[in-house]
């Protein structure tokens, strides 16, 4: 272990040959040569040419064997007969030769037959899979489930980008729902988890350093408890160079990401004075909102709008322009994007749809083109623009904006930017951005992070993606901001599924939504479920401090909510502190009825007055030992709604000045006046939600998956 680089030239002869061939996959003995190049341990075998041969090959061995056909034009060596394992003798081996080969010459009569593999047969283990595909999105992809004939019907795989590291590999061992059985069940004994890790890694390694390798599956992996060994070997190639996609260095994206949401000077190609018109909204936006920089009115009149000198091209402003909105019909955008390159503008927004949402992609891959002859970078088409609230700056025509904060959102969709406004200013939470990608004919997700990393503006990124172009680029991005900001991601189409015509049976299982799910992971983002908890979790997560320890205490004055608070922190992978340390419990109990119950969640009952809430609280956030508390409040005339809100900011406020900072949720139960208490808790910094016990505690399980990926756990 250790040295993961492997014998390359090996590999490269091996793969020469495949291609001199003109084949797209290698026979097990050039898949085994390869493996043993990375130091992935195979069994003993060798190809035998004839029955007498095979039961010589058997014996020197050992039985039992595993005897297989070599053809480089059977790749599913099972559905072919092609397989006999356990033969116990040499006569046995020898039938299993003339069985295997007539077999073969059935299943493909023209099929070209190498040979049959004898196979030393491995005992024991627990049998999983390894095994690499490449993405159209992502590349290269290490994959590990369970293995045998089990992983394309449980489908229990977790993938992780490659290379992966040892880290990576040791997530992706418990990232499987049958981890536990790696643990070793009902008297079984545990795996060598160092040696399955290494296994993952030899992978990964192999096929990012050969692109040409385009899937591969070792199947089954037997693990035991002295290490792994790979039973089977497939790989498909696929020599096809990938045209790689256009990134700009990252320093010149900022450079030019900086230009565009500061600007000091903002054009409007197609201005307008006439109301209804998209220009006139952007004007006045950028006029109301309380832009400081200069604004230029395009127009082909020229004249003057809301009082403003218009030009009639940009090329005749006298100053420099960093960013260009465009308010034009589709036809008229290739002609004036030229001229904002000459101009040397730094970025154009693009608001115009007609483009690669109808079927226009000859008139959108004629905007990159421009757009990378002059460097300028594109932002859509088929947008609604942006929001800068630092700069004051509305460069869309929706509604101005007012509510400035420190979170920033950024949408693909048309339809859900409304909403992330909609809901920003009904919530009144604050925002640093809010940005339209629409078709992201240049301008992604990735270009986004690279600004906000570096924007002392913002906290936190939410994002929705239907699809990441390079989802590769974005993971990379992604992997590095998240330790330093929470990147929040809603990416929609969580039903459609891929790969389904793949070769191996790693590509066979392959969802899209699962590679998602799991690079996402692997990148520290965070993965909002739906529309509404992207943006409860893009309000709650700044608001809350970070966690100092896993263990949360629930205090609650109704049991039911009690039983739910438990079950949402289960959901959200948030550690209770059970069982309560004696004195901890003991303390709790001076404050509650003696027929409330300690423990976790501490139930103070209904009944109880003011005092109760505050004193255990209190307690809550004075052990050191907790580190995080979720109330839950329950609607009485003893403790009405306001009273029990007031009392926790009180109470929380007291400890904070001690210099005990936790994070704090509320769930509140009652009649309408709940949710007043609840906006008032949330103004107050305490993230609380009325009617529902799960949305607080997915707000505090964002924060902690958070922390937990960023290290600061």
């Amino acid at each position: 272990m250790g040295n993961f680089q492997g014998d390359k030239a090996k590999v490269r002869q091996v793969l020469d040959a495949v291609k001199k061939a003109g084949r797209d996959a290698l026979t097990a003995p050039e898949g085994k040569v390869v493996c043993e190049a990375y130091g992935i341990a195979v069994p003993k075998e060798a190809v035998s040419t004839s029955a007498a041969e095979a039961s010589k090959l058997a014996s020197s061995m050992g039985f039992p064997v595993v005897m297989k056909i070599v053809s480089p034009d059977i790749l599913h060596k099972t559905e072919a007969g092609g397989v006999m394992v356990g033969l116990k003798n040499a006569d046995e081996a020898a039938t299993a030769y003339e069985q295997i080969i007539a077999n073969a010459k059935k299943y493909k009569a023209d099929a070209k037959i190498l040979g049959v593999q004898v196979q030393q047969m491995i005992k024991g283990g627990q049998e999983v899979i390894v095994g690499a595909m490449t993405d159209n999105s992502f590349g290269k992809l290490v994959a590990f489930g369970m293995g045998g004939v089990l992983v394309e019907v449980l489908k229990d795989v977790t993938f992780r980008l490659a290379p992966a590291t040892m880290e990576d590999a040791a997530s992706m061992l418990d990232g499987i729902q049958a981890s536990e059985m790696l643990k070793g069940v009902r008297g079984g004994k545990p795996v060598n988890r160092e040696a399955v890790q290494d296994i993952i890694v030899r992978v990964s390694q192999l096929v990012h350093d050969f692109p040409e390798i385009s899937e591969m599956d070792l199947n089954p992996v037997f693990a035991s408890e002295t290490g792994a060994i790979a039973a089977d070997v497939r790989i498909v190639v696929n020599f096809a160079p990938k045209e790689p996609r256009y990134r700009p260095d990252e320093k010149a994206v900022v450079t030019s990401m900086n230009r565009i949401m500061k600007p000091k000077a903002v054009a409007v190609i197609g201005a307008s004075d006439q109301a209804g018109k998209i220009g006139n909204s952007v004007m006045k936006n950028l006029i109301n909102g309380g832009y400081q920089g200069k604004i230029y009115p395009i127009t082909p009149k020229g004249g003057e709008i809301m009082g403003l000198t218009a030009y009639k091209s940009v090329k005749d402003v006298p100053g420099d322009i960093d960013t260009a909105v465009f308010a034009i019909p589709a036809p008229l955008v290739a002609a004036a994007l030229k001229e904002c390159g000459e101009k040397k503008i730094a970025g154009a927004i693009l608001i115009p749809s007609g483009f690669g949402e109808t079927g226009n992609i000859e008139g959108q891959e004629e905007l990159q083109r421009i757009g990378r002859e002059y460097n300028i970078r594109l932002m859509g088409p088929n947008i609604y623009g942006f929001y800068y609230t630092p700069a004051n700056l509305c460069a869309t025509f929706c509604t101005a904006y007012d509510v400035k904060g420190s979170t920033a959102l950024s949408s693909q969709s048309g339809g859900i930017g409304m909403a992330i406004i909609g809901f920003s200013r009904s919530a009144k939470m604050g925002v640093s951005a809010i940005v339209g990608l629409g078709n992201k004919s240049d301008i992604d997700e990735d270009d986004l992070l690279l600004f906000f990393e570096q924007d002392d503006n913002t906290k936190v990124i939410a994002q929705h993606a239907e699809d990441l172009k390079d989802g590769r680029a974005f993971a990379e991005v992604a992997k590095r901001v998240s330790k330093k900001k929470p990147v929040i991601m809603l990416k929609a189409g969580r039903t459609a599924m891929g790969a389904a015509a793949a070769a191996s049976h790693t590509g066979a299982v392959a969802g899209t939504d699962k590679i998602y799910e799991d690079v996402l992971k692997q990148s520290g983002v965070i993965r909002a479920r739906s529309l509404r908890q992207m943006l409860e979790l893009s309000r709650g997560v700044p608001i809350l401090p970070t966690p100092k320890g896993e263990n949360v205490v629930i205090i609650t004055g109704a049991g039911g909510s009690g039983v739910l608070l438990s079950d949402a922190c289960v959901d959200n992978g948030l550690k209770l502190l059970k069982p309560m340390p004696a004195d901890l419990d003991a303390a709790f109990r001076k404050f509650i009825p003696p027929f409330g119950a300690a423990g976790n969640p501490v139930d103070i009952t209904g009944g109880e007055p003011p005092i109760t809430y505050m004193n255990t609280v209190r307690l809550g956030l004075e052990d050191d030992r907790i580190h995080a508390l979720i109330l839950g409040y329950w609607h009485t005339i003893v403790t009405p709604p306001m009273v029990f809100a007031r009392n926790m900011v009180q109470v929380v406020n007291e400890m904070k000045e001690k210099g005990k900072v936790k994070p704090v949720v509320a769930s509140l139960a009652g009649d309408v006046e709940v949710e007043e208490a609840a906006q008032y808790l949330y103004e107050n910094g305490i993230p609380a939600y009325a009617y529902s016990t799960e949305l607080p505690v997915e707000v505090l399980g964002a924060k902690y998956q958070w922390a937990r990926a960023a290290g600061l756990l």
